[in-house]
């Protein structure tokens, strides 16, 4: 993958987008960070992200609520669902609502490589 694709991580824990930040670089992913949705929202008007990490569970609007939002306004990106409460029934209403991938923290980086690249591959091949 090159440098030019963009993961956008929405998370309100600072050491976990910090943490995924560094990660995402070290594979030459460009990863940009923000700690809520709505933080998300105001910025992603200027450029979508190739894909979105989006955690599960946050203050104020939460991620499955974020990914409804997006579908609703017409924008369809991958989605990678991560969460430290998984909750039953919840992988399942997400996978439901566009998800890609579900994981549970404390994440395995490589599965979440994995489920990054094949969100992104997904996507392209569906939009071709």
């Amino acid at each position: 993958m090159s440098a030019s694709r963009r993961i956008a991580v929405v998370d309100d824990d600072h050491s976990v987008r910090k943490a995924l930040k560094r990660f995402l670089r070290s594979f030459d992913l460009e990863a940009e960070t923000y700690g809520s949705a709505g933080e998300f929202l105001d910025a992603a008007h200027q450029s979508i992200p190739d894909c979105l990490v989006l955690d599960l569970h946050m203050p104020g609007m939460n991620g499955l609520e974020l990914q409804q939002r997006l579908t609703e306004t017409g924008v369809s990106l991958p989605v990678v669902i991560i969460t430290g409460h998984d909750e039953p029934g919840m992988r399942a209403r997400c996978l439901a609502a566009g998800a890609s991938s579900y994981l549970r923290k404390p994440l395995d980086d490589q599965a979440l490589l994995q489920a990054i690249h094949q969100a992104m591959a997904r996507s392209l091949l569906s939009n071709n």
